[in-house]
């Protein structure tokens, strides 16, 4: 019984020690979490737990974020979470987003984490149109964000069509130009094709310094009433306090940088705030809900908290950070130095071994043509010593031939001798007929018939004789032809000659030596001034190459009263500027910072400007 008892008390005891939790959800920009909490965590305890899983250590530009009925809300970190007005269903969900901005982002923000979070929430803020960007300044940062998540441009991997699916430019500055997506593509890959060699993080950070510089960049704007009724908007930034007219977000009517600010306040809806310089009128206004003004005074201290902490030095805890950044920064960059030259090295071996593939391939080919060139010419040599066997036949059977003329001449020569030896034997029996006749003429009567016929022998002698002169002179006409002179035939002089040359081929491969290519350190930074006059004139000239393309009548009223702020020069720093003479006996401090920071970063956006770049320069 006794042990039941102890039993029970120890499982009570043990149920009571174990802390009630509850399920948390937490939002970011590019993930989503779950935490188990205890009942009675404070807004710190969450936040801090967040900030510890996402590696974060600037803690002070963030916040949890809910809703209550349409309206923003930040956790507070003195109070127990579920003491807010919050959803009681769990999940309970917060989204964890950068609630005040840095007047310098690229001097402020030290960590990478600190960078990638601001880059997506101020990428969103534009494509969602809540920060107005003109079109051509659109186009630069599309291509930065291309350069941050595609790396460097290659034409081989990124071809025409890979950012089809992309979400890059505002739907007002597609609509406000006759473009085609393909056309919008062609101009952010030219700008893109200039970013090579840009890390994530330094397009990132590219990206921030150009948004840094619009408008409504790190404002929160409230619907706000003055004394007379008047609807008026307030904007709360880095900088100061902002009063804009209901229709105009991109210049204050009037402003009040925080070292001219002397107190704000507010009692219920009524908001007060107090000038350094008792010579100006206090402003007060009010706005729709008490809880909007608590939101205010949030932003109001927080803002000018950061804001003096940027005028003192760095806390221990900010140098070691920015310390252990340049230190990681100098090793990525000595990372990437590394793997340049290593991509570098592999590209020339790529290039050096095709190059040799290619010469194999050349040699390969001409050695095939020299191989078939050796067989015509074989071929050719054997129809030649064919043909030069046939000559030798055809020269042998000329010289049998012409042995036989030869001995075809002897013969009739010999039969022309004999002919003439027989004439010379008639003429003289001729001439001794002639004689016997003259003898016996005297004895014709006795002899007339032995005369007779001796004529008649002598006419027939003399028939033979002119058919033998006939046929001598026959047989003369024939040996009068020249005869063959040689029984050896020579081979015409033109007939073709072959010399086979044997040319051997030599395939002189060299050994491209691997040249060690060291990177150069990256070059000192040119004077902003330059930079920003070459930019300058990259968006002139892609401002006039789209201006006739755009649409008058779908330019919204922003675009609108950008345009005409543009003419006249006029931004929410020029009025800061009036605001800081029209009091000169203040500190200048502020003036001063306001001036160098519109002369520092990447790009001073001309506000007015009309679209887009690009042949991918």
């Amino acid at each position: 019984m006794a042990g039941a008892i102890a039993s029970r008390m120890s499982f009570s005891s043990l149920k009571r020690k174990q802390p009630k939790t509850f399920t948390v959800r937490i939002m970011t920009m590019d993930a989503e979490m779950e935490f188990n909490c205890e009942v009675k965590w404070k807004g710190k305890d969450l936040f801090d737990l967040v900030c510890r899983t996402l590696g974060l250590r600037e803690t002070w530009f963030f916040g949890l974020q809910y809703m209550i009925k349409d309206t923003m809300a930040w956790l507070k970190m003195d109070k127990k979470v579920l003491d807010h007005d919050v959803p009681k269903e769990e999940p309970v969900t917060f989204h964890f987003l950068a609630k005040f901005y840095p007047e310098n982002a690229e001097e402020e923000l030290v960590q990478e984490i600190t960078q990638h979070l601001f880059f997506l929430q101020v990428k969103k803020q534009i494509l969602d149109e809540k920060i107005f960007c003109p079109p051509e300044a659109s186009v630069l940062l599309a291509s930065y964000a291309v350069q941050a998540k595609y790396g460097d441009y290659d034409p081989s991997v990124h071809k025409r069509g890979f950012l089809a699916q992309e979400e890059l430019l505002p739907k007002r500055v597609i609509n406000l130009y006759q473009m085609t997506p393909e056309m919008w593509e062609e101009r952010i890959t030219a700008w893109y094709g200039q970013h090579r060699g840009r890390a994530r993080d330094e397009a990132e950070m590219e990206y921030l310094k150009i948004a840094q510089d619009l408008e409504m960049y790190g404002v929160n704007y409230f619907a706000i009433r003055n004394k007379k009724g008047t609807e008026l908007l307030l904007g709360v930034d880095a900088l100061g306090l902002h009063i804009y007219d209901l229709e105009n977000k991109l210049t204050p009517k009037i402003s009040f940088p925080w070292n001219e600010i002397r107190n704000v306040s507010y009692s219920d809806k009524e908001f007060t705030i107090k000038p350094l310089d008792k010579k100006i009128d206090v402003f007060k206004f009010n706005s729709s809900k008490l809880r909007v003004n608590k939101l205010i005074l949030q932003l109001c201290i927080g803002n000018h908290d950061l804001f003096m902490r940027r005028r003192k030095a760095d806390s221990l805890e900010v140098q070691q950070m920015k310390a252990q950044a340049r230190e990681e920064k100098a090793r990525k960059q000595m990372e990437r130095q590394r793997l340049a030259r290593e991509k570098q090295m592999r590209e020339e071996a790529e290039r050096t071994r095709d190059e040799l593939e290619r010469r194999l391939l050349q040699l390969k080919d001409e050695a095939t043509m020299a191989n078939e060139a050796l067989m015509r010419s074989e071929e050719t040599a054997d129809l030649l010593a064919e043909k030069a066997q046939i000559t030798e036949e055809e020269a042998k059977l000329l010289a049998q031939k012409a042995a036989e003329a030869e001995q075809e001449m002897q013969r009739i020569k010999a039969t022309a001798i004999r002919t003439e030896e027989e004439k010379r034997l008639m003429e003289q029996k001729v001439l001794e007929a002639e004689m016997l006749a003259l003898k016996m003429a005297e004895e014709s009567e006795r002899r007339a018939k032995e005369a007779d016929q001796l004529k008649q022998d002598l006419q027939e002698a003399r028939d033979s004789e002119r058919r033998a002169k006939q046929k001598l002179l026959e047989i003369t006409s024939k040996s009068s032809y020249t005869p063959m002179n040689s029984s050896t035939t020579t081979l015409p002089a033109d007939l073709p000659t072959f010399n086979l040359i044997s040319e051997s081929l030599s395939f002189d491969f060299k050994d491209t030596d691997m040249k060690r290519l060291s990177m150069e350190i990256e070059k000192e930074k040119v004077e902003y001034m330059e930079k920003s006059k070459h930019l300058q004139e990259q968006l002139n000239e892609l401002k006039t190459e789209i201006e006739a393309l755009k649409l008058k009548e779908r330019e919204t009223a922003m675009d609108i009263m950008h345009n005409e702020n543009s003419d006249r020069g006029s931004s929410k720093h020029n009025t800061i500027k009036k605001v800081r003479a029209s009091s000169p006996g203040q500190k200048t401090y502020l003036h001063l910072r306001l001036q160098s920071r519109l002369f520092q970063g990447t790009l001073r956006v001309v506000v007015g400007w009309s679209c887009v770049i690009l042949t991918c320069a």
